[in-house]
């Protein structure tokens, strides 16, 4: 994060990281004591989840290690794959949601897998990239499954001939595994961005504003060329990672009066080495689409509060008289946040991972990608920058901790 250090005073002190087993909770000293329903002293805790296909099991993790140690979020916003687990989470009660979540990432990495012990880089990259094959010509169980005849041959205008796979699948998963009553009960707060196709405008369906159900899911994630417009009331929707990859801006936009410690999930990161190959080519221009969205958008949200925060202290500042002008006036409608802690978690892909790492839905690799999920949650949960923060602070803090995290050390720079 481009500004991590000018905003977050305790992300400047140099104290390293302590070694952690995140899977012994006996290991971690537990936090303050959390109270229920994502809510800490007159704060609201936020998950935000962006897309990343078979990456999203880091989330996950993440969200297994949130509620375990810090506290159940009070709303949970996603894109794509991130909007998928978000439903899994707000649909489901707060003991329930690891065992949904976990049903949902061993079904979809279920098909048959090639024999794993394999120990070389080399030979782990081939086994994935097989895998990965393997999806696109079969599927993933309980998500999506290849057309029959391919959509060259499906009649013009329909679902099947403007993509590759149906994914009626998930619906059922959804369905099944989801409580949309509760979704919409207001418990937790949901939201999920998708693209209209027609118009290209980017939407949020937000259970605080409307009832959302599998269709709004299926709509966040609708990637295409591969998977079909979702249509919601005469509408058609396509993936919402086709405009931006990361819910924040819209959680920011909404008005709250609350301090929120909003914990930003993106499994793309911004960083990485120089290529050497083609497939390395194609693995790091992915990350580059998809982080610099996420960069961007976080970085101008944040360059926005400080400058409304600024604008505040400078209007407190004038005489009376000046107060009623205009430019006063246009600068006091500047929204001003109470306060905003994000905490941003990123998956970095270990080194034999390349560009069909976010179709790549074998067992192995899904329990790599919540393992580490969780090991990053874990670590910045217990790391002296964030237990010490400065707690009631105005602006923007921002904390990105998971580079030193156990997790991190068996991945390529």
């Amino acid at each position: 994060m481009r500004h991590a250090e000018r905003r977050t005073p305790t992300s400047k002190q140099p104290t390293p990281a302590k070694a952690m087993t995140p899977h012994r909770s006996t290991t971690h000293p537990r936090p303050a004591a959390r109270r229920k329903g994502g809510a800490r002293a007159g704060r609201d805790c936020i998950l935000v989840l962006q897309g990343g296909g078979a990456l999203g099991a880091y989330q996950a993790g993440v969200s297994e290690a949130l509620g375990k140690f810090y506290c159940e979020p009070a709303w949970v916003a996603g894109i794509s794959i991130g909007a998928i687990n978000a439903a899994l989470i707000a649909g489901n009660q707060a003991g329930e949601r690891v065992a949904r979540l976990r049903e949902f990432w061993e079904l979809v990495s279920s098909s048959p897998q090639m024999p794993a012990g394999v120990v070389s880089a080399s030979g782990r990259e081939s086994l994935n990239e097989t895998n990965a094959t393997q999806v696109m010509f079969f599927g993933v169980p309980g998500f999506f499954t290849p057309r029959f005849p391919p959509a060259p041959f499906q009649p013009r205008g329909t679902p099947g001939a403007i993509s590759y796979y149906d994914t009626e699948p998930l619906r059922q998963t959804l369905e099944r595994l989801v409580d949309f009553d509760l979704v919409n009960s207001g418990s937790v707060r949901l939201s999920v961005g998708a693209v209209n196709v027609r118009s290209g405008n980017f939407e949020y369906f937000d259970s605080a504003k409307q009832r959302i159900d599998a269709r709004h899911i299926m709509a966040s994630g609708a990637l295409p060329p591969g998977f079909p417009p979702v249509e919601i009331d005469g509408e058609h929707y396509w993936d919402g990672g086709l405009v931006s990859n990361t819910p924040l801006q819209y959680v920011l936009d909404q008005k709250s009066d609350r301090r929120r410690v909003v914990f930003q999930v993106d499994l793309y990161p911004a960083t990485g080495a120089l290529p050497t190959t083609m497939a390395e080519v194609s693995e790091r221009e992915k990350d580059i689409r998809f982080s610099s969205r996420t960069r961007l958008n976080t970085t101008n949200e944040l360059d926005r509060q400080v400058v409304a925060l600024a604008a505040q202290r400078l209007i407190a500042k004038l005489p009376q008289k000046l107060r009623n002008d205009p430019d006063a006036i246009a600068l006091s409608a500047l929204r001003c946040e109470g306060g905003v802690d994000v905490v941003h978690l990123i998956y970095r892909s270990k080194r034999y991972e390349c560009h069909s790492k976010d179709f790549e839905f074998s067992r192995l690799s899904m329990q790599e990608h919540w393992d580490a999920g969780r090991a990053d949650m874990a670590h910045t949960l217990h790391d002296p920058r964030w237990v010490n923060r400065k707690l009631g602070a105005d602006g923007v803090q921002v904390f990105d901790l998971t580079a030193a995290s156990p997790s991190s050390r068996i991945r390529s720079p």
